[in-house]
C-alpha cells in the first residue's frame, strides 16, 4: 500500500449507502454495535432520491402469497420479507414522520410523495444512533480480514470485526451502483452471474413513420405475454423500442427469449377486457361505409397509438371481423434487443445465492455478509425492489450480529 495509507480497526464495517446498506446499519447500530458506512459518492441514498422522482413506491399492499411470487428465485427473499413485510415498512416510514398511502394501484407511497423528507429523517435517526457515514472512499480492493478504499486525502485500510457489502448491481452508474465490485468479489473465488438490465425497455424495430408519430404514447390498459407468461399494464413506445410497468414485469421472461434465440415474440392484447368473440361482434356491427380507422376507433375502441401498432405490427389488416378481432387480441412484435444497463432501473445477476449461507454470509469467507442488489435476484416495480432491499438488508444485519454473538465473531 501507498505510504499515506491509513490502517483503521473498526467493529462494524458497511459498503455500500443504499437502502439495504443504511437498513443494516440501523439495525447493527440499535443492537449497540459501532457502525461505520462507506460510499464512494459525496452522499449516500442517491438511488433512493432518483427512484422517488416521479413518487417514491415503497412497497405494495397486494396479499402477501401474490406479493412474494413477484420475486425470482422463488422463496429466496421469503423469510426476510416475513420478518419485515410491507407493514411494517409502512410503520417504520410513520416512525420516522413520513406515514403512507395507498394508490388506487395497491402501490404505497408516502403521503408527502417524495423520497428526500424521508431519507433526511432517516439520516436524522442514524445520526442519533452513532452510525458513522464516510462518503468519496471507494472500495479498490479486498484482502484477509481488510477492505482498501481512495479517498481525496488517500488509500485508506479497513480491518473491520464483520463487514457487509451492499455495493448495488450496474444500473444508474452515476448514482454509484457501477458494479466495479464484480471482479474484486471474483478475485476472492465467489462465483457471479453475469449482471443484465432487469426493468428496462426493449428494443423494436420501428418504421420512421410510426416513431416519429408515436415515441413517448402511452398504452394504457393492455395486456402483454410471452413464452406462457402474460401480465397486465400499461406501457410506452420509445424512439427505440417499448419499456413500462408492463414490460418490466416481463423482462426476465423477455431477456431469457432473446438469449436463447436471437429476439423475443412479445404479443400484444390491446384489448383485454373484451373477448374475442365480443370484439368481433362490435366489428361487424361497423356500418358498412366506414374506414378501417373508423372500425378501429370507434367498434374497437382503439386509441391512435394502438391503431399504429397494430398496423405496425400487421401490415395489411384483415377486414374480416373475426380476423381482425384476432390480431386486435394478439398483434405480434419481435423485441430484438434490451436497453444498455446503465439506462435499467435495475439489474439482474450477481453473486450466485448458493455462495452464501443462512446468515447472508459468504460461505468461503466468514465475517463478510452481502445484502440488495449485487445478489442474484430481481424483482419488478412497483415497490417489490424497495421492499426487497430494506427487508434484505436487515436480515443481513440480523445474520451479521449472530455471528458476532457466536464463536466466530
Amino acid at each position: 500500500m501507498p505510504d499515506d495509507t491509513h490502517n483503521i480497526a473498526q467493529e462494524v464495517t458497511i459498503v455500500g449507502g443504499g437502502p439495504a446498506g443504511l437498513a443494516a446499519a440501523e439495525v447493527l447500530a440499535q443492537a449497540g454495535r459501532a457502525v461505520t458506512v462507506y460510499d464512494r459518492m459525496p452522499s449516500v441514498g442517491r438511488k433512493l432520491l432518483i427512484a422517488g422522482r416521479g413518487g417514491l413506491n415503497l412497497t405494495h399492499s397486494e396479499p402477501r402469497a401474490d406479493f412474494l411470487a413477484r420475486y425470482h428465485p422463488a422463496g429466496h427473499l421469503d423469510a426476510a420479507i416475513a420478518a419485515f413485510p410491507p407493514e411494517a415498512l409502512r410503520d417504520w416510514c410513520a416512525e420516522l414522520g413520513e406515514p403512507t398511502f395507498v394508490g388506487s394501484s395497491g402501490r404505497v407511497f408516502p403521503t408527502s410523495f417524495k423520497a428526500s423528507p424521508l431519507l433526511r429523517a432517516w439520516l436524522t435517526r442514524l445520526d442519533r444512533l452513532g452510525v458513522r457515514i464516510r462518503t468519496r472512499h471507494r472500495l479498490t480492493a479486498i484482502a484477509e480480514g481488510s477492505f482498501h478504499f481512495e479517498t481525496p486525502d488517500g488509500a485508506v485500510e479497513i480491518r473491520p470485526r464483520a463487514a457487509l457489502l451492499a455495493l448495488g448491481g450496474a444500473s444508474w452508474p452515476r448514482l454509484g451502483s457501477d458494479g466495479r465490485w464484480v471482479p474484486l468479489l471474483e478475485g476472492l473465488g465467489v462465483e457471479v452471474a453475469p449482471l443484465e438490465p432487469a426493468n428496462a425497455g426493449f428494443a423494436v424495430a420501428w418504421s420512421d413513420l410510426f416513431r416519429g408519430r408515436f415515441a413517448g404514447a402511452p398504452l394504457k390498459r393492455v395486456a402483454l405475454a410471452c413464452d406462457g407468461t402474460a401480465v397486465r399494464g400499461e406501457a410506452v413506445i420509445t424512439q427505440t423500442g417499448i419499456e413500462g410497468g408492463a414490460v418490466y414485469a416481463l423482462s426476465r421472461v423477455l431477456r431469457t427469449a432473446i438469449t436463447a434465440r436471437g429476439s423475443a415474440r412479445l404479443i400484444v392484447d390491446l384489448r383485454p377486457d373484451l373477448t374475442r368473440d365480443a370484439l368481433a361482434r362490435r366489428l361487424a356491427e361497423a356500418r358498412p361505409g366506414d374506414s378501417t380507422a373508423t372500425r378501429l376507433r370507434k367498434a374497437a375502441g382503439l386509441s391512435p397509438v394502438a391503431a399504429g401498432l397494430l398496423r405496425e405490427a400487421a401490415g395489411a389488416l384483415p377486414a374480416e371481423p373475426e380476423a381482425l378481432a384476432g390480431l386486435i387480441k394478439a398483434a405480434p412484435l419481435d423485441l430484438v434487443g434490451s436497453a444498455p444497463i446503465e439506462r435499467a432501473i435495475s439489474t439482474a445477476g450477481g453473486v450466485r445465492l448458493d455462495a452464501l449461507d443462512g446468515r447472508a454470509m459468504l460461505r468461503a469467507r466468514p465475517g463478510l455478509f452481502l445484502a440488495g442488489e449485487m445478489l442474484d435476484w430481481e424483482a419488478p416495480t412497483g415497490g417489490y425492489l424497495l421492499q426487497g432491499a430494506f427487508a434484505g438488508g436487515r436480515a443481513a444485519a440480523a445474520g451479521m450480529l449472530d455471528w458476532l454473538h457466536g464463536p466466530g465473531g
